[in-house]
């Protein structure tokens, strides 16, 4: 078994917690992880995109070749569009449905839904809707790994381990509401069949 992931998003969207919270997650499975992180502009709202590669096996090189990917986690839409490349033809690009608007010329949003709703395997997660709703704003990015869990390789219980152990060191409170924000991640991937664009 080998599972590669994209992950996109911008600085300050939690790209690479999420990136961090899965490889540990597979490490306690016993799989083996390579990750690899590149960063745009070293400030809040650069790019920033994490690969990262799992597998039963020994794995060879950190990057995720082009047209390797399995899946695409973008914390934001347009930076989800950016890396289609990456995206085997029948893998899945799971994305946050909120953009964070950082230039001048972004594209309009229903434009970017309406291209990301063409591809073969999309998911499109109202992420900040599901973190209001578990309470704490900033765990938007753990709802997306809660949605991205429907595919990765790795079981629902070891995330939520993950989740819970990392952000106890933080506050009961945190926790609590990152977990919660997890499981609605889960409940929205679970809820509607994958969308095809075709």
């Amino acid at each position: 078994m080998k599972y590669d992931v994209i992950l996109a998003g911008v600085g300050g969207q939690g790209v690479l917690s999420v990136a961090s919270i899965i490889a540990h997650a597979a490490l306690s499975e016993g799989l083996e992880v390579r990750q690899s992180e590149v960063h745009g502009m070293a400030q809040r709202g650069g790019q920033v995109i994490s690969h990262m590669r799992i597998s039963d096996k020994k794995i060879a090189g950190d990057l995720v070749p082009k047209g390797g990917a399995d899946m695409i986690i973008a914390m934001e839409p347009l930076e989800g569009l950016r890396y289609l490349s990456y995206l085997k033809p029948d893998g899945i690009l799971v994305t946050s449905s909120e953009p964070f608007v950082n230039m001048p010329n972004y594209p309009e949003t229903d434009k970017l839904q309406s291209t990301i709703k063409k591809l073969p395997k999309h998911k499109i997660i109202q992420t900040a809707v599901l973190a209001k709703e578990a309470g704490l704003a900033k765990a938007a990015n753990t709802v997306m790994v809660g949605a991205a869990s429907c595919y990765l390789p790795v079981k629902g219980a070891s995330l939520e381990k993950i989740i819970a152990d990392t952000f106890a060191k933080k506050d009961a409170s945190v926790a609590a509401a990152n977990t919660k924000a997890f499981k609605l991640g889960q409940v929205a991937c679970k809820q509607a069949a994958v969308k095809s664009g075709k």
